[in-house]
C-alpha cells in the first residue's frame, strides 16, 4: 500500500537500486504465458501446412476435383480475412486470452468438421472455422506477449510466435507423410486443447486491465508476471499513466486511424505487411516444390532443405532480434529476399533462352534458398513484432484488426497469382517480387523506427515526435 502512496516519489528509485529488486524479476510466469498464448502460432502453422501433404488423400477418399480442392485449400485464407476483422475488436472486448480461448473453439470445431467429413460442404465449413481461428490468432498472439513481457524480452518472444508458426508447417508436412489425413486432422486438436487448458494458469494482458479499469487484477496481473517479490511500482506508474492519458481520447473507429496523430503508426504497420506479402513469400511457399522441378531439381530434396532453413534460420532470428535491433534484421532480410529473387530470375531467364543450361538448376535452388533464408531472418517474424509495439492501446484493436486483413488479404492475393504469373514469364514473376523488396527498403530506411528496448509507451512517443 506505501508503494502505490508513494510510487511517484524520487525517493523510491534509490530504494529500488540498493535492494536490486528490479533486476531480479523472476521471468517464470512470462515465459509460461508465452509458451501457452503460442500453441495458437503452432495451431496456425499446422492449418497452413495441412493442405498440401493431405491433398492425395481427401481427393482420393472423397472423390474431390481439382477445383473442389482448390476451393479447400484457399477458404482458409478467406476464414482468415473474416477472423482478422474480428480479431481486435474480439481482443478488446472479450480480452486477450477470451479472444485466444475463442479462436481455440473455433479450431476445435474446423478440424472435428474435417475429420468427420464425407463430402465437400463440411470439409469446407471447417476449413473456413479453422481459418477464422488462424486469423483471431495472428493479431492476438503477437499482441499478447507484447504486452505481458519486459522490455529486454520482447523482441525474443514475440518472434517465438513466428517460429511456432514455422514449426506448425514443418510438423505438418512430416506428419501428413506418416498420417491418414483425418488422423492429421485430430492430430490439429492438440494444440488448441494445451491452449485452452494453459489459459487457466495464466494472468491476462496487464495494460488491457488498466484499459478496463480493473485496478486490482491488474495489479495482480502484473505482480504475478514480474514476480511478487518485485518492486513493480514504476512500470505500473507508467502503464496507469500511459493509459489515463489514452482514456481522455475518443475510442477509436476506421476512420479515426487516419487521423494525423495515428497515421504514422497505421502506415508503418499496413506498409511493412502489404511488403511482407507482395514481396511474393506466399507464392514461393506454396509452390516452391513445382518451382525447383521447372528448375530442373528434385523437387523433394529442395522442398526439405527449405523447411529445414526456414526453421533454423527463424530460430537464430528469435534469439537476435532483441541484440541486433529489429530495423537492422529487416534491411539484411530484405536485401537477401531482393537477391535472392534476382538469382531466381536469372536461372529462368536462363532457362527461357537456352543459356548455361547446366548452371540453372543450381542458380534457382541458392536464389529459392537465399529468398526463404533472407525472410525467416526478419521479414517473416520482424512486422508482427513492431506491428504488436506501434499502436497506442485505445487505437491496437481497429488498427490490429485493419493490418491483419491487409496481411491475409495480400496472402491471398499473391498465392492466387503466383501461377499466372509464372504463366507470363517465370523470369518475369521474380523481377517483379525483387523490384518489390527493393522499395521495401527504401520504406523501412525512411519510416521504419527502432523499438529494441523501448516501452510501448516510450515506442509512442518516439513516433509521435517524428
Amino acid at each position: 500500500m506505501g508503494t502505490k502512496e508513494n510510487k511517484g516519489q524520487d525517493g523510491r528509485a534509490p530504494l529500488i537500486a540498493q535492494d536490486g529488486r528490479r533486476r531480479k524479476e523472476n521471468n517464470y510466469m512470462v515465459y509460461l504465458s508465452t509458451f501457452v498464448a503460442v500453441c495458437g502460432s503452432f495451431s496456425f502453422g499446422t492449418g497452413v501446412g495441412y493442405s498440401s501433404p493431405s491433398e492425395a488423400g481427401i481427393k482420393k477418399d472423397l472423390d474431390l476435383t481439382i477445383a473442389q480442392y482448390s476451393l479447400f485449400g484457399s477458404i482458409l485464407t478467406f476464414g482468415a480475412m473474416i477472423g482478422a476483422v474480428a480479431s481486435g475488436p474480439m481482443a478488446d472486448f472479450f480480452g486477450r486470452k477470451g479472444a485466444m480461448r475463442i479462436s481455440s473453439i473455433f479450431c476445435i470445431g474446423g478440424w472435428l468438421a474435417i475429420y468427420l467429413a464425407q463430402g465437400p460442404v463440411p470439409l469446407d465449413t471447417g476449413r473456413l472455422a479453422t481459418g477464422y481461428g488462424m486469423g483471431v490468432f495472428s493479431y492476438v498472439v503477437p499482441v499478447f506477449i507484447a504486452e505481458i513481457a519486459p522490455k529486454q524480452l520482447r523482441g525474443l518472444l514475440t518472434a517465438a510466435n513466428q517460429l511456432l508458426i514455422i514449426a506448425g508447417v514443418s510438423v505438418s508436412f512430416v506428419i501428413g507423410t506418416l498420417l491418414h489425413w483425418r488422423t492429421m486432422a485430430l492430430a490439429g486438436l492438440i494444440p488448441c486443447v494445451v491452449l485452452l487448458v494453459g489459459l487457466s494458469l495464466i494472468p491476462e494482458s496487464p495494460r488491457w486491465l488498466a484499459k478496463i479499469g480493473k485496478q486490482a487484477e491488474f495489479d495482480f496481473a502484473l505482480r504475478k508476471l514480474r514476480g511478487t517479490d518485485v518492486d513493480v511500482s514504476e512500470e505500473a506508474a507508467e502503464i496507469k499513466d500511459y493509459i489515463e492519458t489514452l482514456d481522455k481520447l475518443p475510442k477509436a473507429r476506421l476512420f479515426d486511424l487516419f487521423q494525423t496523430r495515428y497515421l504514422k503508426s497505421v502506415i508503418i504497420g499496413v506498409g511493412l505487411m502489404i511488403f511482407q506479402q507482395f514481396g511474393g513469400i506466399n507464392g514461393i511457399c506454396f509452390y516452391a516444390s513445382s518451382i525447383f522441378a521447372s528448375a530442373g531439381f528434385a523437387a523433394d530434396i529442395g522442398t526439405i532443405t527449405y523447411a529445414v532453413l526456414q526453421v533454423v534460420v527463424t530460430t537464430l532470428n528469435a534469439l537476435f532480434i532483441d541484440k541486433a535491433g529489429r530495423k537492422p534484421l529487416l534491411l539484411v532480410s530484405v536485401t537477401g529476399m531482393a537477391l535472392g529473387c534476382l538469382l531466381a530470375a536469372a536461372s529462368f531467364y536462363m532457362k527461357t533462352y537456352q543459356i548455361a543450361l547446366a548452371a540453372v538448376p543450381a542458380l534457382a535452388v541458392t536464389g529459392i534458398l537465399l529468398y526463404i533464408a533472407g525472410f525467416s531472418l526478419g521479414m517473416g517474424a520482424v512486422p508482427w513484432v513492431i506491428m504488436s509495439e506501434i499502436f497506442p492501446i485505445n487505437i491496437k484493436g481497429t488498427a490490429g484488426g485493419l493490418v491483419t486483413l491487409v496481411n491475409w488479404a495480400g496472402a491471398w492475393a499473391v498465392s492466387y497469382t503466383f501461377n499466372f504469373l509464372l504463366t507470363w514469364s517465370s523470369y518475369g514473376t521474380f523481377l517483379l517480387y525483387a523490384a518489390v523488396n527493393v522499395a521495401c527498403i527504401v520504406f523501412v530506411i525512411n519510416l521504419v523506427p527502432e523499438t529494441k528496448g523501448k516501452t510501448l509507451e516510450e515506442i509512442q512517443a518516439a513516433i509521435n515526435h517524428q
